[in-house]
């Protein structure tokens, strides 16, 4: 199967065509196709703003390049120090915006995506 990120999965042939979809597939049909998954991504995206996740992310970015030196590290060095941060992990944050052991995304706007997650299957699955 061929997806993107902006439609849904396309069978490449005609044995494709015949197996059933799961219901992730399926749901990420309808996500799509409705624009829900852009909604949700916009809604994300503006909460993590609000609550200060955004600069909070850049502030410990910054100081993990000031403390190896800027011309020290890459790419993967970034992505290796804060992909378990921005997934959420808890860990030890020194910055101007919060000091101490602070989860990375708030409860409140991981519940609050999954309400609208819910509200949406309910209505668009059977």
């Amino acid at each position: 199967m061929r997806g993107s990120i902006n439609r849904p999965p396309t069978p490449d042939t005609e044995e494709d065509r015949e197996q059933e979809l799961s219901l992730q597939e399926i749901i990420n049909i309808k996500m799509i196709e409705s624009g829900e998954l852009e909604r949700l991504k916009e809604l994300l995206r503006e909460r993590l703003i609000e609550c200060g996740w955004r600069d909070e992310m850049k502030s410990i970015c910054r100081a993990f390049v000031r403390k190896k030196g800027r011309n020290n590290v890459n790419v993967d060095d970034l992505i290796q120090v804060m992909a378990p941060k921005g997934r959420g992990e808890w860990f030890f944050v020194v910055s101007p915006f919060s000091r101490g052991l602070t989860p990375s995304i708030p409860d409140s706007v991981k519940a609050e995506l999954l309400h609208q997650i819910q509200t949406f299957l309910k209505s668009a699955i059977p």
